[in-house]
């Protein structure tokens, strides 16, 4: 067999070793990739450790169970004290927190920050800051349903009572409670002509937008993902900080059928459990106090819902009542009612957010 021979002059040499050492260096560390690391602590699940660092369970699960092997007990629990990678969030880049709806102004002679909302209407956008027992608190609140689709429709005579109407402006009054007690508040599906009503029919209409300003699609699905992705991009963007989902419906349920107001949470979230049966204590509290003999029959329970279940943020999705039902129309149709709806979600996440500090 022939030797070969190669020869190179001194500047080729020079070119070859400067394509080594740049190919060396700009390659990618596949094997060496560094993750971001979690210590397990007492009482931590994975589904616990990912909600915690901002991943969605549904999405993430099964690389972190890939990322960890070795480190998993039995039932895919994990040890307290064991230091175990994350899965690195795909297609979200960093950004600063964006800001909510709502402009601080100076403090007013009469005490309290002067604080101005344009989405609560011409009668309700000015009001001032009454306490801070929510500063620190980030809420995302979302109703149901809007855009091309009403949800759930009820009749009282001609009139047509359609849920994301009377959704819309529960959430709107609870968005302002929860400003008024120093929260930051998003709402992610707005309405900017609509503003907090005071009539008890709400004329339906189908100019609802979701957070940031996108319209909101026909096809079921593609709503819900619309909604997911709002909160989780604003949820990464305020990482850290103590953050809740609330999503509020009307129920569409028999005409005889009279219902109480009820709660439910992902059956994997301990916390969103919790939040669930804080604003449900509330309401019982609540009824007990203002309507001793009425008794309250409002539950709890955990259901396969896509907002709970791929949501970052611990969630409660809230159904108000049945609006076939005469007497359940009669607590969203009238405006003290309504209002008095978003106080005591108001107190219930407050006693959440004390428990939880």
């Amino acid at each position: 067999m022939k030797e070969l021979k190669l020869e190179f002059s001194v500047n080729q040499l020079t070119k070859i070793v400067a394509i080594i050492l740049f190919n060396l260096v700009s390659l990618p560390h596949l094997h060496a990739q560094d993750y971001p690391t979690v210590k397990a602590q007492k009482g931590d699940g994975i589904y616990t450790i990912l909600r915690r660092n901002g991943l969605s369970p549904g999405e993430y699960m099964n690389e972190f169970l890939e990322l960890n092997k070795g480190k998993i007990g039995k039932d895919n629990s994990v040890f307290v004290g064991q230091t175990y990678k994350l899965p690195i969030v795909k297609g979200e880049e960093s950004a600063p927190a964006p800001t909510s709806t709502t402009e601080v102004k100076a403090t007013s002679s009469s005490g309290g920050k002067s604080m101005r909302n344009s989405l609560y209407g011409d009668k309700y956008e000015n009001f001032k800051l009454v306490d801070s027992s929510l500063k620190g608190a980030i809420f995302y609140l979302v109703s149901g349903h809007g855009g091309p689709d009403p949800g759930a429709i009820g009749h009282l005579g001609n009139s047509l009572l359609c849920e994301d109407e009377y959704a819309y402006d529960v959430t709107l009054r609870l968005s302002k409670a929860l400003e008024e007690r120093g929260a930051k508040v998003y709402m992610i599906i707005q309405d900017k002509k609509d503003g907090i009503r005071d009539e008890s029919i709400l004329k339906p209409d189908k100019d609802e937008v979701c957070y940031p300003g996108d319209a909101i699609p026909r096809n079921q699905m593609s709503r819900l993902r619309q909604r997911k992705d709002a909160v989780n991009k604003l949820y990464t963007a305020n990482k850290g900080q103590f953050q809740r989902l609330v999503v509020i419906h009307v129920d569409s349920r028999s005409k005889g059928e009279n219902i109480d107001v009820f709660f439910y949470h992902d059956k994997r979230s301990k916390t969103g459990s919790k939040l669930a049966w804080n604003l449900q204590q509330t309401f019982k509290e609540k009824y007990d106090y203002h309507q001793p003999n009425r008794g309250y029959h409002g539950t709890v329970s955990d259901r396969n819902l896509f907002m709970l279940k791929y949501s970052y943020p611990a969630a409660v999705f809230i159904e108000l009542g049945n609006i076939n039902h005469g007497r359940d129309q009669q607590r969203f149709m009238m405006e003290n009612n309504r209002q008095a709806l978003a106080n005591w979600l108001c107190d219930g996440l407050v006693k959440d957010f004390n428990n939880n500090k």
